[in-house]
């Protein structure tokens, strides 16, 4: 059955599929039993699936993760929702120094199959701590997989697919985008679009490809439909997954364009943007026709809900990129 449903709508169906199929996936995080969350990502799933199942906690992102580290020794798949982006410091010391070294301190023999869910990113209005885009952090970090869905076919199938890995993943939600509806085949079990760790080319392209995930997915395919207006023929790749990355995808499209732009909310500096240049480079050097450009935020606090439209990168700037690019 196809349904033309939200990504919000798509990570609750997702979850749904998940809890039904395996009896050990739990749900954890502060207010998403009775009300749902606060983005009503898990509502409803309380009521089907019980307490003990979608499991309101107390307000501790460190005693939330703790706790799933325990229930995973003991063979259970806890999906954990930090409310918040900026909320996800406290629990920053179990993710970095337990949930991603598990496996590797433990020789292999343990795994810790937990799925941390981080809705993420500005463009909501919101207040200090309720906009930021903190990847790179957990992308820097060795033994975590982090991916990022960017459109509802992308949160329906990704969601599962995290919660069946027996690797921890970090899985990036863009906020802004919750409401943004698409055409998804519910309850198939064998229609993904792509595995995890896949990238997709979501739009074609041959002279410029931007490289992009998350809530720029639909920015950067607006700024590639402006510019085919303009005569210049861009491609968008959305990444998808952030670490481990799709080197063949991402290599195989510089190869092919010869030019590359990387677009994220998050600053430049340091960013995923400055890693995928200095792979492309090392590896494409040859075929480049231009330098590797990065849009994304600028290296500041994230800015007052007023001012985040002169913060976060939108059609414009990504335009300029193009121009800058197609003139070398």
């Amino acid at each position: 059955m196809t349904e033309k449903i939200s990504l919000a709508k798509a990570l609750n169906e997702g979850l749904r599929a998940a809890l039904e199929h395996d009896p050990k996936v739990v749900l954890m995080g502060e207010d998403v039993g009775k009300l749902g969350g606060v983005f009503r990502i898990t509502e409803g799933l309380q009521k089907d699936f019980g307490d003990e199942r979608v499991v309101d906690t107390p307000l501790a992102e460190s005693g939330i993760v703790g706790t799933a580290v325990g229930l995973a020794l003991r063979g259970y798949r806890p999906v954990v929702e930090i409310q918040f982006d900026g909320f996800i410091y406290p629990g920053f010391d179990q993710i970095v120094s337990q949930v991603a070294k598990m496996h590797a301190r433990s020789n292999g023999s343990l795994s810790l199959p937990i799925v941390i869910r981080v809705p993420y990113g500005g463009g909501i209005g919101a207040v200090e701590h309720h906009s930021e885009s903190n990847e790179a952090y957990f992308a820097h970090t060795a033994g975590l997989r982090v991916v990022a869905c960017g459109d509802p076919v992308d949160a329906y199938w990704m969601i599962q697919q995290a919660i069946a890995s027996q690797d921890p993943v970090m899985f990036y939600e863009p906020k802004r985008r919750y409401h943004e509806k698409a055409e998804i085949p519910l309850g198939a079990r064998d229609a993904a679009p792509a595995g995890l760790s896949e990238a997709r080319i979501v739009r074609d392209g041959t002279q410029v490809t931007l490289l992009t995930y998350g809530s720029m997915v639909r920015t950067c395919l607006q700024a590639a439909e402006t510019a085919a207006s303009e005569g210049k023929s861009v491609q968008v790749i959305n990444l998808r997954s952030l670490n481990p990355l799709d080197q063949d995808a991402i290599m195989a499209a510089a190869r092919a364009t010869g030019r590359v732009i990387v677009v994220h909310e998050a600053s430049t500096f340091l960013g995923m943007g400055a890693e995928l240049a200095a792979q492309i480079q090392q590896d494409c050097f040859y075929h480049l026709q231009a330098p590797v450009l990065r849009v994304g935020g600028y290296n500041l606090p994230y800015p007052p809900s007023r001012f985040e439209g002169e913060f976060l990168p939108d059609l414009d700037r990504i335009l300029d990129a193009v121009d800058t690019s197609l003139k070398y």
